[in-house]
């Protein structure tokens, strides 16, 4: 990296609050979160269109509640496969693992299948929505720099001038290779895997069954993946000696599906490609002005399908603190719990996706015939099984410190740091929605049958109100037919499934303060609720922190 003082006093091409680096799906979810919330933003992109070539087949119910805060879940819907089951079998095709789970506490369907490229360009298409919101394709970024009041980059252009760019923040989601992260000198530890795996991606699915199967066959472990719009996927491991140009020709391609299909010269090829899984991470997600968020921060193998999920989290984390700050709403020491708060889970969920790895192909071939014997006694124990079929391997993310209030009675089996649960509720015009359609992207304050404003002082209801604060007072379906004994700012919804009166039954607590990213971020009861509210406000409220004059020029 060298160091080379960018021209301050040159004046900017293009001026934003914060630039997004990448119009990846990380990047495109930060782009519309902050469009929504009217922050001036430039998506920069290296590359002439958004990548059209498939990569992830695997949406998460958390991701697809992030897709819901930004307005688009009723676009992505039709893009998705609902419920899809993931079927480990041992090589003679017995399933020894079959994670299907049929929760919907999040609201969505916990596991879909999906085709990436047609989500992102839902995605980019809903950066049309908002003035605010700018793209530029064809831009390579030459060198940035940092200062107490902004960054600056320097980007080329396709006719090789140069522009500059002044914001506020840059958000780095320019992938596992990322020029911003190795010229800020973080580290990105981790291991890469010896084998690579050729992806074959088939239109008018030749199987056309359901579901993902991965195959831990000893000679050549394989994974069938049924997507959306009859696309069937096959991912091969490939051998010692092997390559990619010698798997690519026809004879070979007909070999490897020959394994997986009767007749394998029937298919309508879309493409293949051979990748290579990586686990690492970042040493850090800060770097004063500038954040690095999805690949940038952390790449984990496929198994689990949890490297676009992860980055999915990134971007809910993450953007509501950075519109808060760039609003002026809240210190900028709010943006160091971004960084607390993932990274912890991020490294739980390279873990468990290099655990799943090596489940499907085992280093070693003695492993596999352990994991054959134990897994057809566990199949029996119907704990084991309900462990599987629920997905309760998959780390959930719990925040113990950061944009939070816990007090000592709480710690223990406490729900703060968690994400809150999204039923169905019914408004006063009785209509049936779900939950965060009626918060938005905003906080709210949740009370079980009580008024929620009741222990608020007035300054406090116009911090909160400032915030855009939603009230909400929860009741039985039935009292919503009653007058109303609340504050006129107050939403009054029925509990019409009772899970919502069984969630607040599980705790000493009544009322609830949801953070814009769903999460849980204290609980109180009436007496209590001021209190409460004045420690959260603290933490959002911190004094912002120096920055130094940092420059990198791109090497």
């Amino acid at each position: 990296m060298n160091n080379h003082p960018l021209e301050l006093h040159a004046p900017a091409d293009h001026q934003a609050q914060v630039v997004v680096l990448g119009a990846g799906p990380v990047g495109l979810a930060i782009a519309n979160y902050l469009g929504q919330a009217g922050i001036k933003v430039l998506v920069i992109e290296k590359l002439d269109k958004l990548i059209d070539y498939p990569r992830a087949i695997g949406i998460d119910d958390e991701s697809l509640r992030t897709i819901q805060a930004i307005g688009l879940v009723d676009k992505v819907l039709p893009h998705t496969t609902p419920w899809h089951a993931m079927r480990f079998l041992t090589p003679k095709g017995r399933c020894f693992a079959d994670i299907q789970p049929m929760t919907d506490e999040f609201g969505w369907s916990r596991r879909n299948a999906f085709i990436q490229p047609q989500v992102d360009a839902v995605l980019f298409e809903g950066l049309q929505r908002f003035s605010s919101v700018r793209t530029l394709f064809s831009r390579e970024l030459v060198e940035f720099s940092q200062d107490n009041a902004g960054v600056n980059l320097q980007i080329s252009t396709p006719d090789g001038s140069s522009e500059r760019v002044r914001a506020q923040y840059l958000v780095a989601c320019d992938g596992g290779n990322s020029v911003v992260r190795r010229n800020l000198g973080i580290s990105f530890e981790g291991k890469t895997a010896p084998n690579q795996w050729i992806v074959v991606d088939i239109a008018s699915d030749p199987l056309s069954t359901p579901n993902v199967y991965l195959c831990c066959d000893p000679q050549r472990p394989y994974v069938s993946a049924a997507l959306p719009h009859g696309v069937r996927r096959f991912e091969f491991m490939v051998m010692p000696g092997e390559t990619e140009q010698e798997l690519s020709k026809p004879e070979n391609m007909r070999q490897l599906l020959a394994k997986v299909l009767p007749y394998p010269d029937r298919v309508e090829l879309i493409r293949s490609r051979v990748y290579t899984h990586n686990a690492r991470l970042a040493g850090k997600f800060r770097d004063g002005r500038i954040l690095l968020a999805g690949d940038a921060a952390h790449i984990m193998p496929v198994w689990q399908g949890q490297g676009y999920n992860s980055g999915m989290r990134d971007a809910c984390n993450l953007a509501w603190k950075l519109a808060l700050v760039v609003k002026g709403l809240a210190g900028s020491r709010l943006l160091d719990t971004y960084e607390q708060e993932r990274r912890d889970h991020a490294k739980a969920m390279i873990d468990l996706s290099v655990l799943a790895g090596h489940v499907l192909a085992p280093p070693k071939r003695w492993q596999g015939t352990v994991r054959d014997g134990i897994s057809w006694l566990l199949n029996y124990l119907p704990p084991v099984k309900r462990y599987f079929l629920e997905m309760r391997f998959k780390p959930m993310p719990q925040y113990t410190g950061g944009a939070l209030v816990k007090t000592a009675a709480q710690i223990k089996n406490s729900p703060v740091g968690r994400m809150f649960i999204q039923p169905r509720v019914l408004n006063e015009e009785g209509n049936e929605v779900l939950l965060d359609d009626v918060i938005g992207n905003n906080f709210a304050v949740i009370a079980w049958g009580c008024d929620p404003t009741w222990g608020l002082s007035k300054a406090q209801m116009e911090f909160w109100t400032q915030l855009g604060t939603r009230f909400i007072q929860l009741l039985p379906c039935v009292q919503l037919q009653a007058a109303r004994e609340v504050h006129n700012g107050v939403i009054r919804l029925g509990d019409s499934t009772g899970r919502l009166k069984e969630w607040f039954g599980r705790y000493p607590a009544s009322i609830a303060l949801v953070r814009p990213d769903r999460f849980l971020a204290g609980l109180a009861i009436p007496q209590t609720i001021g209190q409460v509210c004045d420690d959260l406000s603290k933490a959002l409220s911190a004094q912002p922190q120096t920055v130094a004059t940092n420059t990198s020029k791109v090497a």
